[in-house]
C-alpha cells in the first residue's frame, strides 16, 4: 500500500523498481550488519540491566548531537559513578560540551533511571518484555519516557536486540526514502501517524528489495554516514 493510500498527509510515489541498486551496496555491507544485529540480540538475552540502561541514556543523547561524542558521555558518566546514581547537576557538568541540551538531558537521565527503577534495583528488561510485541513497547516508552519520540524510542529498542519491525526515521534515512520514490519528500515534521505510515511504507519498500526492515534501516545509514555505529 502507498503512503498516499494510508495517510493523507503523505503523498507517496509507486515503487517501480527503484533502489535495486541498495542490493550492490547491501552485498558489501551485509557481514558487518548482520554482525551488528547479532550483537545487539545478545544484549538482550545476556546484557545486565545496567548495560541496557546505558543504551536507553545514548539514544536520550543523541538528539541533535553526534552519536560519537554521546556514547563517550555515557561512558564518562559510568567511569564517574554518574549514571546510575548521580544528581542532574552533576550529570549535566560532565556531559557539557559533548551533549546538545545537556541541562534538559540530564534531568531526563535522572527521570528515567526513576522510571525504570523496581524495588530499588534497575529493570529495563521487565519493564519491556511485558509488551505483546516491540511496537507496543516503543509507543509506551515515547509517552513515558521525557525526551524520546518515536524515533529514539525505535533507535534503543533496536540496540538491545529488540527492533524487529522499527524503522528509525532520522534525517538520513527520510532523505534516502525520498530518493528512492517511498516518500515524496522529507516532512517537515512527523506526527505519530505520519511516522508509523512511512515506516509501513519503508517496510513496503524493504519487501521489494528482500531485506529485513532493520537491514534495509542500517544500510541507508551506512550509505550515508559511511559507517555502522549505534
Amino acid at each position: 500500500m502507498l503512503l498516499s493510500e494510508m495517510n493523507p498527509e503523505g503523498c507517496a510515489l509507486p515503487i517501480t523498481g527503484k533502489g535495486h541498486e541498495l542490493l550492490d551496496l547491501y552485498a558489501c555491507y551485509r557481514p558487518i550488519i548482520e554482525a551488528r544485529m547479532a550483537e545487539f540480540s545478545r544484549l538482550w538475552r545476556r546484557a545486565s540491566e545496567e548495560c541496557l540502561f546505558r543504551e536507553l541514556v545514548f539514544c536520550l543523547f543523541t538528539p541533535q548531537s553526534k552519536a560519537r561524542s554521546c556514547w563517550a558521555a555515557v561512558e564518562c558518566l559510568c567511569d564517574k559513578n554518574l549514571l546510575f546514581g548521580g544528581c542532574a547537576e552533576d550529570i549535566a557538568r560532565e556531559i557539557r560540551g559533548s551533549v546538545r541540551f545537556h541541562n534538559h538531558k540530564a534531568r531526563r537521565v535522572v527521570q528515567a533511571r526513576e522510571l525504570f527503577t523496581i524495588d530499588g534495583r534497575l529493570a529495563v528488561r521487565p519493564r519491556i518484555e511485558g509488551f505483546p510485541d516491540n511496537g507496543s513497547a516503543r509507543l509506551w516508552m515515547a509517552e513515558a519516557v521525557e525526551g524520546l519520540g518515536l524515533k529514539e524510542a525505535s533507535h534503543f529498542l533496536r540496540n538491545i536486540g529488540r527492533g524487529e519491525g522499527l524503522a528509525i526515521l532520522d534525517r538520513h534515512i527520510l532523505r534516502n526514502l525520498a530518493r528512492y520514490g517511498v516518500i515524496d519528500k522529507v516532512p517537515s515534521s512527523l506526527s505519530r501517524a505520519r511516522y508509523l505510515a512511512i515506516e509501513q511504507a519503508m517496510a513496503g519498500f524493504a519487501a521489494e528489495l528482500g531485506l529485513p526492515l532493520a537491514h534495509l534501516d542500517m544500510l541507508l545509514w551506512c550509505k550515508e554516514t559511511g559507517e555502522v555505529f549505534k
